[in-house]
């Protein structure tokens, strides 16, 4: 009813060409357009997003939201809000488990040290046993939630020994400024902040060795995935291409280059921080994407053995018999 109004309308102001044409442009604007969630993660796909590539390749219009966590990142896709988001590997995890309408499409970042445990300089922290009943911030259901997690199990610490805080990384940085928390475990660009006056008392690359790896990745809605395959190879074909360029040049992205100053602008991160933060965290090409060591088997079983080690602290009710349903390769296979 609402399109038959639409169409007496044009009829009544237009003459007949114009509005054919307006018609298949409202239906071509309607059709290609995307929310997209981002989060202020530094990585090489940052240039792409910078320069428009994803709008100038697609023709597509292209709504870039920032989200603080990637436990909201999956309720605004849950809902439908977001059609394509970036995620951690624990909420990536939780959302799988509950049999959300989501697939792994693209691993964003093998996480090192771009995300870290720091503990405030005066705290009186300077060993693991030191943590019990100090206050720890962390962004709950996320990849450093996890790495604390897996780290204090390490340690042989059980966590309610330690006042864990649910803040997100805007939050930590002002609870760190105030002088309210006395260790956080987060990336960029809050970790660069507490870094000032703190010190890394264990990072990702680190609890990785422990058996706890970490990882962020792009996913899409299904229905979306299903609906519009052009646009979802293209998404990763144009992100692969990033991440190509850097593995090739990215020693020419020093702290004053061109890239250093659109990833900050995007995430909010010290120009001079963004070098050794790219280089903390390791960015799989299309090739690697495709292979059996990640979203071709991989992921798969990172993302089980995730599930299992929340149900095991309790942060997750169940676990799947097959992740398999929440992995797909073939965009990336498609894009190369």
């Amino acid at each position: 009813m609402e399109y038959q109004i639409m169409i007496n309308k044009i009829f009544r102001f237009l003459p007949a060409m114009a509005v054919f044409s307006a018609l298949s442009g409202a239906a071509f604007s309607a059709e290609k357009e995307v929310n997209i969630a981002y989060q202020t993660v530094v990585e090489p796909s940052k240039i792409a997003q910078a320069d428009g590539e994803y709008e100038k390749q697609t023709g597509w219009k292209v709504n870039w939201r920032k989200f603080e966590s990637g436990g909201e990142v999956i309720t605004a896709v849950a809902s439908g809000d977001i059609q394509i988001g970036y995620v951690g590997s624990s909420p990536l995890a939780a959302a799988a488990t509950r049999e959300s309408p989501i697939e792994t499409i693209f691993i964003a970042a093998e996480i090192g040290e771009a995300e870290a445990l720091v503990v405030r300089n005066g705290s009186g922290i300077k060993t693991p046993q030191d943590l019990i009943g100090k206050k720890v911030a962390v962004p709950f259901v996320s990849t450093t939630h996890y790495s604390l997690l897996a780290a204090l199990k390490h340690w042989g610490i059980d966590p309610k020994q330690v006042q864990i805080l649910n803040l997100r990384p805007p939050e930590i940085t002002a609870a760190w400024l105030r002088g309210d928390i006395d260790a956080a475990y987060v990336w960029d660009p809050a970790l660069g902040k507490v870094k000032e006056s703190g010190t890394v008392l264990a990072n990702s690359t680190e609890v990785a060795k422990w058996g706890a790896p970490t990882f962020d990745a792009w996913i899409v809605r299904k229905d979306f995935a299903r609906a519009h395959p052009d646009f979802v190879t293209a998404f990763v074909r144009i992100t692969g291409k990033a991440y190509a360029d850097y593995r090739k040049n990215g020693k020419s992205w020093t702290s004053d280059s061109a890239q250093a100053e659109k990833i900050a602008r995007l995430t909010g991160a010290n120009k001079a921080d963004i070098p050794g933060l790219l280089q903390g965290s390791s960015f799989p090409t299309l090739d690697e994407q495709a292979s059996t060591r990640l979203l071709a088997g991989g992921t798969i079983k990172a993302i089980a053995d995730t599930s299992l080690f929340l149900k095991e602290q309790k942060k997750a009710e169940r676990v799947l018999a097959d992740y398999k349903p929440y992995v797909n390769p073939l965009f990336a296979k498609q894009a190369q």
